[in-house]
């Protein structure tokens, strides 16, 4: 796997501009509002054709809800979205778009709320991000899912969030079962957060140094190996392309099951549409670690 910057500090020597166009997505699109546009309006969608269940509860908190689309047979396996935004933005209602291709496909399908930032640090919010995925894990037989079978996506800094998930700390202190999650999915993610603290990014966030360093995965032992996909866009800022291409290198120096892929004509916002599309290279590859080579419906592989 070529790396597009092969060192990893060479950030640090970069004026503030630049190093703020490196981590600003919407630097190599137009517009970033046609995307989140499209999210809300695909989502209306998906809630509009399919019949769902909104604001669960997975705490008892105000934001501690999701959005669950059932399988249409039970013991489905269950995928688990974290939505990005920076932390700061967006929210389950926009992340709903994913849902009918899971269903397709006989995958029940879960939207988590979590609280943003400036009203929740980082911190918090992966300790949010945790516990939802513990609470559906403990609701899974009476939502209908095989609690063996839970997968967890993530795109940009809900990657993160759910990276988090992987490290060995909170698997051996929190988790109730070694096997609590059978997958992950990471697009687009940021897995080292200390280049942006001194940016305009983190002025909603106040991350110090030292919380950059023990929230950035890149820098954590990892937990138990399981299958992970870690995937970006070809039309990506180098930044981002390498902090997903020395993450994947660290999961994959760790025995993780890898799969690792750039997606061609991609961007940082449009990738998630091909999560569990079975008509291009992401959606496959997340279909056959979900489904474990059982048949796509979607497409009648």
């Amino acid at each position: 796997m070529k790396n597009v910057i092969p060192n990893p500090d060479l950030w640090r020597s970069w004026p503030l501009s630049r190093l703020e166009r490196e981590y600003s997505p919407s630097s190599c699109v137009p517009s970033s509002r046609s995307f989140t546009d499209a999210y809300a309006e695909r989502s209306r969608e998906a809630a509009r054709r399919f019949s769902f269940r909104p604001n669960l509860r997975w705490g008892d908190g105000d934001d501690e809800t999701f959005d669950f689309f059932p399988a249409a047979r039970a013991n489905a396996p269950l995928l688990i979205f974290i939505h990005g935004g920076y932390w700061q933005e967006l929210s389950k209602s926009d992340s709903l778009f994913i849902a009918p291709n899971c269903i397709a496909n006989g995958i029940a399908y879960a939207a988590i709320e979590y609280t943003l930032a400036p009203h929740a640090s980082v911190i918090a919010i992966v300790e949010q991000c945790r516990r939802a995925v513990l609470s559906l894990s403990r609701q899974a037989s009476a939502l209908g899912c095989d609690a063996r079978r839970i997968f967890v996506a993530g795109s940009s800094a809900g990657a993160h969030l759910a990276a988090m998930l992987l490290v060995d700390v909170w698997q051996k202190t929190s988790a109730p079962r070694n096997d609590l999650i059978a997958g992950t999915i990471l697009l687009s993610g940021i897995y080292d957060l200390e280049p942006l603290v001194g940016t305009y990014i983190n002025k909603p966030l106040d991350l110090t140094n030292e919380e950059a360093r023990i929230l950035s995965p890149q820098r954590l032992e990892l937990g138990r190996p399981m299958p992970v996909i870690v995937a970006w866009g070809e039309n990506e800022t180098s930044e981002f392309k390498r902090q997903s291409q020395t993450f994947a290198s660290k999961l994959k120096a760790a025995d993780f099951s890898l799969t690792s892929l750039e997606i061609a004509g991609a961007n940082h916002f449009d990738i998630v549409f091909g999560i569990a599309d079975p008509a291009g290279a992401l959606g496959r590859a997340a279909l056959d670690m979900i489904l474990d080579g059982t048949t796509l419906v979607a497409n009648g592989r």
